[in-house]
């Protein structure tokens, strides 16, 4: 054997030991970044599946809301009373409003029964299928709402086997006012932003879906007992109640099922016993990452024993390893591309949901000043009364200046009903965005009567504004932002012994600032750092995205928002002072 045949032998078995050794740090390296990357996608899709799902229970938090005190609005009114008490043109009269308020609202049924159980009057009175003369006396949410005042009850429709949430409350004369509620838009958007999104009810039966497949299907075993109960009330069909085809694993922080592994988030809802479970599938995005990260570990420990062995050997052989690699971060490269296109969706999808929970927030604030607008506009309605009836008796009697005065007195209060009723229907309008001057004696006056009802006890220290001042934006999207801080002020204030609010106006050549003052506990200093970060609250029940949306709406309207420092920083009692900055027109 020659020097040189010897030594290629010897080279042959080097290469072929450092070739073994290298494909042993390579697949121990591709493994590790798997691990790491894995662990790394499921911690973030941990916070997103979170973030959704708050968001998700948020927009039908706003349905409810919308729709729960409309019962309570109904209650005293006098066509609804003078049915029940059995009059044929109050009945009539019923009809039609009723017939209004749901093509207005969007609630499929709105109906008033008598107790005895039979319907009187219906939205759908006009239809083939009108509820008008039904008996309604074995639905829970009748016998309930007699025996408590109020009620819900989710079920199958009995005329149009439609399921649906029918909320109930008790009237005069023990009548009962009743309205259904379907979610099928709120499932439509749920659908297209992603993942399998179900609402179940205690017994976690699911109730509203994405899916509309699992409706009814159960989350876990039922006993006989609540099973039976459960079929009598919903009227469900005997394909019902049939197992979840996922099922949970280590608790409930994710599923197994349909060939796939989903994370999974629970959320309480505003409904007494309702909670949200977002189901977000994994295994594609895990799978992708950990595949990503092996194939970049290998490639980087290849590429490193590769310069290593290249140091050994020819140029040519050290130009080839180049050439690999830079194939292998060109790969890489569009991996990652393809991981910022996903993401820009993902953004945009997230602010679409955003612009939902803003009119979301706008029509739930509509829901709690409906019962303020019964009350400012119940006066007026009885003086108007009372001045119609002694205007007739003093025409009769031949005086017609005392007639005369009565008169112009009820179109005086004519004009305060429809100064309320129009700026009710101002701030329920879905805004377009469009900015312009707008006088900020308005915008105050507009939020003032927004609010009026919630501001009782509370004292007023109002600015003087100077004549026709006028700011940069959108009327009732700068009331909104105004009446989330009043209302957040007045909601710090309940159990205070002084309540008093404070509106400051400041201007200059060029800008406008609001300061609202309250006499309330102050913002602690660690909720202040995160103060416009969402679902960041002080309160319980708090959702905490008011202050994010008038965050918004002011950096829209090329303004600001901000907490003011002050005696109160910190939660030290003195107060939170918030200041709304806008430009001059």
């Amino acid at each position: 054997m020659t020097a040189r045949t010897a030594l290629a032998a010897v080279g042959r078995s080097i290469g072929v030991r450092w070739g073994i050794v290298a494909a042993i740090l390579a697949i121990a390296a591709a493994w590790g970044a798997g691990r790491l990357a894995e662990q790394r996608v499921v911690t973030a899709l941990h916070q997103q599946v979170e973030s959704d799902a708050r968001l998700r229970a948020a927009l039908l938090n706003g349905e409810l809301a919308r729709f729960r005190l409309l019962p309570l609005t109904l209650a005293d009114d006098r066509d609804v009373i003078a049915a029940i008490g059995g009059s044929a043109a109050a009945k009539r009269a019923l009809d039609i409003k009723l017939e209004a308020l749901s093509r207005v609202t969007g609630a499929p049924a709105i109906y008033v029964i008598g107790s005895d159980g039979i319907t009187i009057s219906a939205s759908n009175w006009r239809s083939a299928q009108s509820f008008v003369g039904a008996d309604y006396r074995f639905r829970p949410y009748f016998r309930d709402a007699l025996a408590r005042g109020e009620a819900s009850q989710y079920a199958l429709g009995t005329v149009s086997g439609h399921p649906g949430l029918y909320l109930s409350r008790r009237i005069a004369n023990r009548g009962v006012i009743v309205i259904k509620l379907e979610f099928d838009r709120i499932e439509r958007v749920w659908a297209s932003a992603g993942g399998i999104t179900l609402v179940r009810n205690p017994l976690g039966v699911v109730l509203v879906t994405s899916r509309p497949a699992w409706r009814f299907a159960a989350t876990r075993p039922l006993s006989a007992r609540d099973e039976a109960q459960f079929r009598g009330e919903a009227r469900v069909t005997p394909a019902a109640l049939a197992p979840l085809p996922v099922a949970a694993v280590d608790g409930e922080d994710r599923f197994v099922g349909l060939g796939t592994t989903f994370l999974a988030r629970a959320v309480v809802t505003a409904q007494p016993g309702w909670q949200l479970l977002l189901l977000q599938p994994i295994d594609a995005a895990v799978a992708a990452a950990r595949r990503a990260a092996s194939v970049s570990a290998a490639l980087a420990t290849i590429a490193l024993a590769a310069l290593a062995w290249a140091w050994r050997q020819r140029v040519t052989l050290s130009r080839r390893r180049t050439e690999e690699l830079e194939r292998a971060v060109a790969r890489q490269t569009a991996d990652l591309r393809r991981e910022m296109d996903e993401r820009a969706e993902s953004e945009a999808r997230a602010a679409e949901l955003r612009e939902a929970l803003r009119q979301a927030n706008r029509l739930a604030a509509l829901g709690q000043i409906t019962a303020s607008v019964a009350h400012e506009t119940a006066q007026p309605v009885a003086a108007i009364r009372t001045y119609a009836a002694s205007g007739a008796t003093l025409l009769d009697r031949g005086a017609m200046a005392e007639a005369r005065e009565n008169f112009v007195r009820i179109g005086g209060l004519a004009e305060r009903i429809g100064a309320v009723t129009a700026q009710l229907r101002g701030f329920a309008r879905r805004q377009t965005g469009e900015v312009r001057p707008v006088d900020i004696a308005e915008v105050i006056d507009g939020a003032l009567l927004i609010l009026r009802q919630q501001l009782r006890g509370v004292t007023l220290d109002l600015p003087t504004v100077a004549p026709h001042l006028a700011v940069i934006g959108g009327k009732v999207r700068l009331e909104q932002v105004l009446v989330i801080l009043m209302q957040n002020a007045v909601e710090a204030m309940a159990t205070c012994e002084t309540r008093q609010i404070a509106l400051t106006l400041t201007s200059d050549a060029t800008h406008v600032r609001l300061v609202v003052a309250d006499t309330g506990p102050g913002v602690s200093a660690e909720i202040a750092e995160r103060l416009f970060t969402p679902f960041v609250t002080s309160r319980p029940q708090g959702l905490g995205l008011g202050l994010v949306i008038a965050h918004d709406i002011m950096v829209e309207l090329g303004g600001t928002l901000r907490l003011l420092p002050g005696e109160g920083e910190g939660g030290g009692g003195s107060g939170a002072r918030f200041e709304i900055g806008m430009r001059r027109a």
